[in-house]
């Protein structure tokens, strides 16, 4: 049984959410595993979902259009009822990045990129 009903990953390069969903589809974590190239995409697909439903988040900081930040502000005001677990997964390596994400409750992590199983393990033990 999948721990998440999906995963969404919400990165503005595909090449990473290709490596990103092949890597994460090994794990078990969830067998459903969505891909999107900008947070306000990612937001209107999250409206579509049941709020039964438990997603987990990789999301990028630096995207155009909607980042990261702004993608955690609208999460915040538009689904505030949801409990899915967000983990950013960025390639900045700026301590503020760090300290910012850590003033969000929802933000469950930091991951730099690229992602990997010893980084995904550190999360989801069970998997591994």
């Amino acid at each position: 049984m999948s721990e998440f009903d999906a995963i969404f990953l919400v990165d503005d390069d595909p090449i990473n959410n290709l490596i990103n969903k092949r890597l994460l589809g090994k794990t078990g974590i969830s067998q459903k595993i969505e891909e999107f190239l900008g947070g306000q995409e990612a937001l209107n697909r999250l409206s579509q979902e049941p709020l039964s439903n438990n997603i987990l988040i990789f999301l990028d900081i630096n995207m155009p259009v909607v980042n990261g930040w702004e993608f955690l502000e609208k999460y915040l005001m538009h689904f505030p009822e949801r409990r899915d677990k967000i983990l950013i997964l960025s390639s900045s390596i700026d301590f503020q990045d760090r300290q910012k994400a850590e003033g969000y409750e929802i933000v469950s992590g930091f991951l730099e990129k690229p992602l990997t199983l010893e980084k995904i393990s550190a999360y989801f033990p069970k998997y591994f």
